[in-house]
């Protein structure tokens, strides 16, 4: 029986339908409440059923330390974890599931004037660790700037440099890289992500309201809707970084330099396989839908012309790249980009896609042969309800990690143990 307050789901696999969406093979993947209906879909183009994927569940991985609005997770070359604090603190710690400690590694609320902060999508949004971080001490973060004087609200992209002879930052050793202005308070992105090329990768979203008023998503004029690609390790040109030769619309009178790929409503949490090299990342969806593209260079994501699959504004141009993999408003309401697993502990996670919705707390895993741009599985992995999985991460060893972003704990992502290979008990029942 099903104890007050609680919702139970019957979740079961009906079956898979094949058709066509825009010439596109596809299968839909139908979801039983146990009452009669179905509650929604989850498509993967041109899929191929490889047998049921493992259960995940999450572990406490430090019980003895708590966060508040944890944001980002990753760890350095000395296996130190850092945590990222939406109200402008990073907290760095051993990689130790005994730890008792963690140390203010940055504070900049005073910054950022949190108390002005009016909107749950801003704040400190983003970390990374130069690739040389041992030796130089850099690193860069993204955070949200209020209106202020002249200056309209706006995201700031900057770098510090950690002392490791006194263990601590100076604040004074910020240098902004680039300050990006955002017309309204959400879609903000970000993420930032060096990739094995050594250049330093970011995400805005559209400025934000709603329906992208400002009609950024494909105007190349803006570095909004956008993900960008650009060398901090070198100047030019007035700006505090280069652009490297290579990067799709250099040379263009119409196109910003920065841009790698555009037509992304809000790319939340993007990562690069270390094993294909594909780009994934989750995209926001407006009314309808929730996506995983796999962005190349120079590619068109849709937005604000498509939702996913389907028409908003108009219909789709031929260089429209449709997603991977999609999902209805039953299923989740703002996807959260996870990781492809490379780790050595769960080998039954290997090479797939995991990744998540916030607000539901369904976990899914896609399996994607990426040479052949086809669909191996899509499948629900864990329903973890009431975590708020705000972002994923990974440990040196390519352990994978989830932040819950409402009750502040950092947990590691693990196979439970005998369901690998199995089929779905469509008998069972589970609380939520």
């Amino acid at each position: 029986m099903i104890g007050k307050g609680k919702r139970m789901r019957i979740l079961v696999l009906l079956g898979v339908l094949a058709l066509s969406l825009g010439g596109v093979g596809s299968h839909l993947y139908l979801y039983y409440t146990g009452k009669g209906g179905l509650v929604d879909w989850l498509r993967g183009p041109d899929a191929a059923d490889p047998g049921p994927m493992p259960e995940v569940r999450l572990v406490n991985a430090y019980p003895n330390l708590k966060f508040d609005l944890p944001l980002f997770y990753c760890t350095d070359h000395t296996n130190h974890a850092y945590v990222v604090e939406q109200d402008g603190r990073i907290w760095r710690f051993k990689n130790d599931p005994d730890v008792t400690e963690k140390k203010l590694f940055l504070d900049i609320v005073s910054r950022m004037d949190t108390r002005r902060r009016r909107n749950n999508e801003e704040g400190l949004l983003a970390l990374a660790l130069h690739p040389k971080f041992a030796d130089n001490g850099y690193f860069f973060i993204h955070y949200s700037m209020p209106a202020a004087g002249s200056k309209n609200r706006r995201g700031v992209t900057s770098r510090f440099t950690y002392d490791f002879k006194v263990d601590s930052v100076n604040l004074a050793t910020e240098k902004i890289i680039m300050e990006i202005d955002q017309p309204y308070g959400n879609h903000n992105g970000c993420m930032l992500l060096f990739g094995a090329d050594g250049y330093l990768y970011s995400s805005f979203g559209d400025g934000g309201a709603a329906n992208d008023p400002h009609g950024h998503g494909q105007n190349l004029k803006t570095l909004l809707s956008t993900i960008l690609r650009f060398d901090i390790n070198k100047e030019e040109n007035g700006r505090a970084y280069a652009i490297p030769a290579d990067n799709p619309f250099v040379g263009r009178d119409d196109a910003c330099p920065e841009i790698w790929a555009y037509g992304l409503r809000n790319a939340w949490r993007f990562t690069i396989d270390p094993v294909t090299g594909a780009m994934w990342t989750g995209d926001v969806g407006q009314n309808s839908l929730e996506e995983i593209d796999i962005v190349v260079k120079g590619g068109n994501y849709g937005w604000n012309t498509r939702e996913g699959t389907a028409k908003f504004r108009g219909d789709k141009t031929p260089d429209m790249i449709d997603p991977v993999a999609e999902y209805g408003r039953k299923l989740g309401v703002s996807v959260t980009g996870g990781y492809v697993y490379r780790g050595k502990k769960q080998p039954d996670l290997e090479g797939i896609y995991v990744y998540a919705d916030y607000a539901s707390g369904r976990i899914w895993g896609l399996k994607y042969d990426v040479a052949n741009k086809k669909s191996l599985g899509n499948e629900l992995l864990a329903h973890a309800a009431g975590i708020y999985i705000s972002s994923f991460g990974e440990d040196n060893d390519r352990e994978l990690y989830a932040c819950g972003h409402r009750d502040g704990k950092i947990y590691r992502v693990e196979v439970v143990p005998g369901t690998a290979g199995k089929k779905a008990d469509p008998d069972k029942e589970e609380e939520f």
